[in-house]
């Protein structure tokens, strides 16, 4: 199952001082808008969310399409079919992207302790 690009995205108290934070880990801006309260950040092959009043928990995040520098792939399964085939195998769907759709879409579920995994497919 090809999953696409992985990020863990966290979520923050303040956007600022994480911001500053991480980039004395060496991770500089690859996306987000700040004044949105959203960034992407990028140290080598180690991409990270930093997100301030979205969510609840850290999720694990796939993103179908893309690579790693959020550059699109010619070729990757689309998150539609990867929800069948993981609803095949009995796992849970906390949301599911629309099948009968096509492009843009998404799903969540959780791991056997809790964790949120989001599969967002952009394109």
């Amino acid at each position: 199952m090809k999953l696409g690009a992985f990020s863990a995205s966290l979520t923050v108290k303040d956007i600022h001082v994480s911001k500053e934070f991480y980039e004395k880990l060496g991770f500089s801006m690859l996306g987000g808008d700040i004044t949105q309260n959203w960034l992407i950040m990028k140290n080598e092959s180690c991409v990270i969310g930093l997100f301030q009043g979205m969510f609840e928990k850290n999720i694990l995040t796939f993103n179908p399409g893309w690579n790693q520098n959020a550059e699109n792939l010619d070729s990757f399964t689309d998150v539609r079919e990867l929800q069948k085939e993981l609803k095949a195998k009995g796992v849970k769907m906390l949301t599911e992207a629309d099948e009968s759709g096509e492009g843009p879409g998404s799903f969540m579920i959780e791991d056997p302790d809790g964790n949120p995994i989001l599969v967002d497919q952009h394109r």
